[in-house]
């Protein structure tokens, strides 16, 4: 199993420079990937691409762009430009993101999400693959009068879907390379998540789906402190349906009960859990939590399970 972290929180903005040295020490403690949130500041896949280009060996990805208020040919274009860039070594994440973001954020509805999902997956595959498409959907449209390849963007970039309902498992199953939960515990991932778009994926003819489960989590030797301040960062999650959903399916009540928090054994240990409940990634989230000190001890850790 690889491992990774979650870099450029939104709820912690950084300097590009900063978060470029932070990926630089997350590569040095044996961390497989960084992944950055998508906000109304910075653009992930242009913070993406910088890093990786200063980092050698660092897998990157976005987790993840909204797909309301943008374009397939837009979202294309970002993406194959950071792949280019980095040397194939960038991942695209997209979310159907919230109501009330969307409609405060841009200004419009906040409609048929699972089914502009499904267009905007199904305009994007052949753009990354080929360069063309010719779409005419019910919820947009589109096509290219001329190439929208970009040179150098190989493999064609991966592209994992932040799904954990039974619709938009069953349309990423379908339509993308993987999924990029979040606050689902291992129960959840097992029994409900991981079954769902694998069965998803074989109905369609595609491969076993990459399930890369994103995971607040510390390493720490006051573990009751650190689980108040995640009630606390994590409480607005219990207000999102999906992720209430996720968080219920675990057998958990509020959402810092999903985050994994004690000393070296303790993290150790759940993280098995999530790969023998599917997981085929793990990316913990929140490692900064409480303090600079716990977040190293927790890469570290991370870092020499990722080496195995």
């Amino acid at each position: 199993m690889t491992l990774g972290v979650t870099l450029g929180s939104t709820a912690v903005l950084r300097t590009v420079d900063s978060t470029v040295q932070l990926a630089r020490e997350a590569r040095d403690a044996g961390l497989h990937s960084a992944w950055f949130g998508q906000s109304f500041a910075y653009d992930s896949p242009s913070l993406a691409a910088i890093v990786a280009r200063e980092v050698p060996g660092l897998q990157v990805g976005t987790s993840a762009i909204p797909i309301f208020g943008r374009h397939p040919l837009l979202v294309s274009s970002q993406a194959q430009t950071a792949q280019a860039a980095t040397g194939g070594r960038y991942h695209l994440g997209l979310a159907l993101g919230t109501k009330h973001l969307t409609e405060t954020g841009f200004g419009i509805p906040y409609e048929r999400p699972i089914g502009l999902l499904r267009e905007f997956l199904t305009a994007l595959r052949p753009l990354l693959e080929t360069g063309g498409v010719d779409f005419h959907g019910e919820l947009l449209t589109a096509t290219t009068p001329y190439t929208a390849a970009v040179p150098g963007a190989e493999p064609a970039v991966p592209v994992l879907v932040a799904a954990m309902g039974p619709q938009a498992l069953r349309v990423s199953g379908e339509l993308a390379d993987g999924i990029l939960p979040f606050l689902a515990g291992p129960r959840a991932l097992g029994e409900h998540i991981v079954p769902a778009v694998t069965a998803a994926a074989a109905a369609a003819g595609r491969p076993a789906p990459r399930i890369v489960a994103l995971v607040p989590g510390v390493v720490t030797a006051d573990a009751e402190a650190v689980r108040e301040s995640a009630a606390e960062a994590l409480a607005l999650y219990e207000r999102i349906p999906s992720y209430r959903r996720a968080v219920e399916l675990s057998g958990a009540s509020r959402a810092a009960e999903i985050a994994v928090i004690g000393d070296e054994e303790t993290v150790a240990a759940e993280v098995r859990r999530y790969r023998e409940a599917g997981a085929t990634e793990v990316v913990f989230t929140a490692t900064e939590l409480s303090g600079e000190d716990d977040r190293r001890r927790t890469w570290k850790l991370l870092g020499e399970l990722s080496r195995g």
